[in-house]
Order: C-alpha cells, then sequence, then structure tokens
C-alpha cells in the first residue's frame, strides 16, 4: 500500500492550506482500506480534501485518503462509484451514458465518498434523491451495505456523521435522458456557479457555514456585514459572504479566526449559531483548539 509519514498535505487541499500528516495512507481498494483501518482505528479518512481545513501545524495522527478507490461501473440506469471519483467525473459520465440526476455534481471539487458523506446537493437535486446503497466500513461488522432509507439522510447530514461508518462505494439509480436535456441542466448549473461561487482556481473550501433552517447562511453573513472582511492571509469574499478565499498566505488559524468572526457576528446581530460546513483537522495549537470548541461545540 502506498504509504508516507510526514507527508505535507498542503497541496492536495483545497484551500492550500496545511501543515504535515505523521502518517498518510493511499489505498487502492477495499481490501488496502481495511488493512489501513485495521492499522489506525482512530485515522481522519478523508478524500479529496476539498470540504476539511487541515491545521497549518500538522496532524499528528494518520489519515486514510481514499482518492485512489476510483472504480467505476455502469449497468443500465444504474452505476457504482468508488468513494475517491470525483464528482465532476461521474456526472459528465452520466451524461456520456445519457443518465441523468447528476448534473448537480457538475462543478463540485468533491469527492462521491464525501458527497455521500454529507448528502451533498444544489440546485434542486441532492445525493438522497439517487443513491440506492452504499458501502461503508463499519469497525464492529467491516464492510456493510446500507439502502438510501438505512443512510437516514437530512440536509447535509447522514448516519456516516452520527456513526463510525466509512464510504466506500456508492451505486446510484440514475434516469435515462436526452444529452442535450442533460446538458442544458449541466450549463444552468455552471451558469449559476460561475455568478453565484468563487472559482476552483482560489483557494477556497465551498460554503463555509451550514444554512440554519428556513434562512440562509449567506444572507445572514452579509447583513452581519462580513464581504471582504480579512483576517491575516484570507478574506471573506467579496460576492458572497460564506466563502472564505486563500489569498496565498493564509493559515488554518487565519480561517478559523475569520470564522469566528462570521459566527459571533451572526449570533450577537440574529441570535442564530451557525454550524460550519467545513471540516477541521488538527489539534495542536491551543488557540485553534479554542476556536474549535466554540464553532464545532465540543
Amino acid at each position: 500500500m502506498d504509504y508516507k509519514e510526514n507527508f505535507d498535505i498542503k497541496n492536495l487541499t483545497s484551500f492550500k492550506i496545511g501543515g504535515k500528516i505523521a502518517r498518510a495512507y493511499f489505498p487502492e481498494n477495499i481490501e488496502e482500506f481495511i488493512q489501513a483501518m485495521k492499522k489506525e482505528p482512530q485515522a481522519f479518512i478523508a478524500g479529496n480534501l476539498s470540504n476539511v481545513l487541515v491545521s497549518s501545524d500538522g496532524y499528528d495522527g494518520a489519515v486514510i485518503l481514499t482518492k485512489k478507490l476510483d472504480n467505476i461501473i455502469f449497468d443500465g440506469n444504474k452505476v457504482r462509484a468508488g468513494a475517491g471519483v470525483r464528482g465532476t467525473k461521474l456526472s459528465k459520465l452520466a451524461l456520456a451514458n445519457n443518465l441523468s440526476g447528476l448534473e448537480f455534481m457538475i462543478a463540485f471539487p468533491g469527492s462521491v465518498g464525501g458527497e455521500v458523506f454529507m448528502n451533498a446537493g444544489a440546485h434542486g437535486q441532492m445525493i438522497a434523491d439517487v443513491l440506492k446503497s452504499v458501502k461503508v466500513y463499519c469497525p464492529e461488522k467491516g464492510v456493510i451495505t446500507l439502502s438510501n432509507s438505512d443512510m437516514e439522510f437530512s440536509y447535509r447530514t447522514s448516519i456516516c456523521q452520527r456513526k463510525t461508518y466509512s464510504v466506500l462505494e456508492a451505486e446510484f439509480e440514475l434516469t435515462e435522458k436526452s444529452a442535450d436535456e442533460i446538458q442544458t441542466k449541466m450549463d444552468e448549473n455552471l451558469s449559476f456557479r460561475l455568478n453565484k461561487q468563487p472559482s476552483l482556481t482560489l483557494p477556497n473550501c465551498g460554503s463555509t457555514f451550514r444554512n440554519p433552517e428556513g434562512n440562509s447562511a449567506g444572507r445572514l453573513l452579509d447583513e452581519a456585514g462580513m464581504k471582504g472582511f480579512v483576517s491575516g492571509g484570507v478574506h471573506v469574499w467579496e460576492n458572497h459572504a460564506n466563502f472564505i478565499i486563500n489569498d496565498g498566505e493564509g493559515t488554518s488559524l487565519d480561517v478559523l479566526t475569520i470564522m469566528y468572526e462570521m459566527y459571533k457576528r451572526v449570533k450577537e446581530k440574529f441570535k442564530i449559531e451557525l454550524m460550519p460546513e467545513v471540516r477541521f483537522l488538527g489539534g495542536e495549537n491551543k488557540k485553534e483548539v479554542e476556536l474549535c470548541k466554540i464553532l464545532y461545540q465540543k
């Protein structure tokens, strides 16, 4: 198995932030993943690190990256995809097979594992609408298969966030449509993202906070005056207040500091406590630990 010690993870993250990982594993199949998990039962599981802020001080533990679990198999209107398959790639292949249901993934930077984990969605579509079943690793039971209902999907959550389940492979059931119809939907989604979200060429982790029920985190943050706010080497995007951009030399502490300011202003102005959508990996920096206790309420 591909394994590295003191692995510099910065360039693998969407934020382009992060120090060295003590032990990094890159399994190429489910058997290797199980092998790594048995050796490192407390490992942090990640895919393309599109939604993870890694501490600039690094992480003194193990990380298992599923990016090499990238098999894709089409069977009629169904498709099975490994946890490491990028959402954008899968949506394009679905288009090539005249299958609809994954158009919302067209500009997603993340991978299938993370998208299933958080029930990702956009433009009126989400994982829960098309997922048929998912293979997960459970420390007590090994590899098990969960149905759509077993996943207990709700807004940006699944059972995988409440139990020690690691997504290995997902099967989607799609709908046959003409390529033109699917392409039109994709073009609409791309146009929306270009106008409303920062380009993937700008180092960012997507939406910083989840939308509170019946409300918009972006609107709340905008009204709280967060657009353009600067903290060290990062700033809140000028066009949408729920995105943080790394200007090149930003650190994880810069990001957490600006996240705290966003959280504090919305709480003070609206009595609403925003919940981060970005996951954090670290724990050695005392200031970061203090901020995370507030932001993640644990």
